[in-house]
């Protein structure tokens, strides 16, 4: 399961600029994750820049899938991995 943006969301508009593979974006009410592109920024940091960089804590982290699987989809996303 990726990360996702629970309702506490204030739309700040700070975290989607910060993903590397454009999974955020607006939604009806808040942002939110798309969980086909969503790596938790494995392959371009070392740590999720969402969660770094949001002022109100509304990405929780702790749900994650493992790095080989967020490595793969990190891979197929750059055309690196069929």
């Amino acid at each position: 399961m990726s990360l996702m943006i629970t309702d506490e969301c204030i739309n700040c508009d700070v975290c989607e600029p910060e993903c590397p593979n454009e999974a955020i974006s607006q939604g009806d009410s808040i942002y939110e994750i798309d969980p086909n592109k969503c790596t938790e920024c494995v392959g371009h940091y070392d740590a999720p820049q969402c969660v770094e960089v949001c002022p109100v804590d509304c990405i929780p982290v702790g749900i994650e899938e493992t790095h080989d699987q967020l490595m793969d989809r990190y891979l197929h996303l750059t055309g690196q991995k069929a």
